[in-house]
């Protein structure tokens, strides 16, 4: 049988041929591998340069690869993160024409790091349960796109950090397999797999002396089926509400923050009995509001300034008619995040009296105003709008406080 190589892309095909496909894996000589950090695996994996990129390549049987090339492309057009699929290497022979496994060549995940990389110095715990609440992110979003990994574990996930934020990609889907609904027993049994062997990979840190003395594998492995289990409900359920109770979004985003979630998209979806909301969540860290909100605005504010702007300004942004996630015709986010900042944080802070501001900075002004509005329209049950919010802070706060 000859060698065949079954790409995504007509450019691959030629890179990869450079590779030395009558070689096993394992015996790759030198010059064709990049030293880059490995995860365990039940195959052999190496990374390789094929042209101008840099590839994951492991051997597994034919009917395995070309499965898991199938499902991780599958993946791709679902948009669920998970390595991009590149390949698949059959008809594999050594110098002596005995066979060679065949091999599933997957794109290296730029900037990505495994769990094991990551743990060579002692991580502090509350990294760990923002890893871990990433890799609920990840399960959750598996189940959603109808997803059942059957194997979920520190292992066979990618982790990586960018501007602050902490994501997990999925990088084995061998065990795994689509259907277009979960049912909560396969949901149910792909988290206590997760629970399983979480806890297993944590314990084996914890013996090699790379585990924090304070965490606890089994509460840290118990952790993760809470995590998901309150990420599942919040995201799953359904919300239909008037055009008038915006106030609605907040709760949501609100209920998602206690949680320890942020809100990376919101989308909207315009129905004859009102809007319904479906939010994606975001793991991040220290600062990421910060920088996000200064990129798309030019306001410097603090981080929990920050975060509360940057809610107001995507739960505005949903409501744009231009705005349009994804769609090249669609407004960017800079340009609608300028228009928010002309058409609704600057005119907002202007119409509180500066006699009444005095050292308190816009940002923090604005801050409050959306505190006080979310205080009005939890007792109202609507939207209350900002026009009557800034009448209700300047009358009841402002003109109570010293100097007012």
């Amino acid at each position: 049988m000859e060698l065949q190589i079954t790409a995504t892309s007509p450019e691959h095909p030629a890179s990869l041929l450079d590779l030395p496909w009558n070689v096993p894996l394992a015996e790759w000589p030198e010059e064709h591998l990049v030293a880059l950090p490995r995860g365990i695996s039940r195959h052999v994996v190496r990374f390789a340069q094929a042209g101008g990129e840099i590839v994951a390549v492991k051997e597994v049987g034919e009917w395995a690869a070309v499965r898991e090339y199938g499902l991780l492309r599958d993946l791709d057009r679902l948009a669920v993160p998970a390595v991009d699929a590149l390949a698949v290497v059959t008809g594999r022979t050594d110098e002596h024409g005995d066979p060679l496994e065949p091999a599933l060549i997957t794109r290296h995940l730029v900037g990505s790091q495994p769990y094991r990389s990551m743990f060579q110095t002692t991580m502090r715990p509350s990294t760990i349960r923002r890893l871990l609440d990433a890799l609920a992110v990840l399960l959750v979003r598996l189940h959603l796109a109808g997803f059942a990994w059957g194997d979920c574990s520190l292992s066979n996930t990618l982790f990586r950090r960018d501007a602050g934020a902490y994501a997990a990609y999925l990088v084995d889907a061998e065990t795994g397999q689509i259907q277009p609904r979960l049912t909560s027993g396969q949901r149910e049994y792909d988290v206590e797999v997760a629970r399983v062997n979480i806890a297993g990979e944590l314990m084996d840190l914890e013996a090699g002396g790379s585990l924090h003395p304070s965490v606890d594998p089994v509460l840290f492995g118990q952790a993760i089926v809470e995590r998901y289990c309150d990420l599942w409900h919040e995201l799953t359920r359904q919300s239909v509400y008037p055009v008038a109770q915006r106030h609605a979004i907040d709760q949501r985003v609100r209920r998602l923050n206690d949680l320890g979630f942020d809100v990376a998209e919101m989308q909207i979806e315009r129905s004859p009995d009102g809007d319904t909301v479906t939010f994606v969540p975001k793991v991040v860290d220290a600062g990421h509001h910060q920088r996000q909100l200064l990129r798309l605005t030019g306001l410097d504010a603090e981080e929990n300034q920050a975060r509360s702007l940057l809610n107001d300004l995507e739960t505005w942004m949903a409501t744009q008619d231009d705005y349009a996630p994804g769609d090249p015709l669609g407004a960017r986010p800079e340009v609608l995040a300028h228009r928010w900042v002309r058409d609704v944080f600057r005119p907002t802070v202007r119409t509180v009296p500066k006699e009444l501001r005095g050292a308190t900075d816009t940002a923090q002004i604005y801050y409050e105003l959306l505190e006080h509005r979310w205080l009005l329209s939890e007792r109202a049950s609507r939207d209350v709008g900002l026009d009557a919010t800034v009448e209700d802070y300047i009358r009841t706060v402002l003109t109570h406080q010293p100097g007012g």
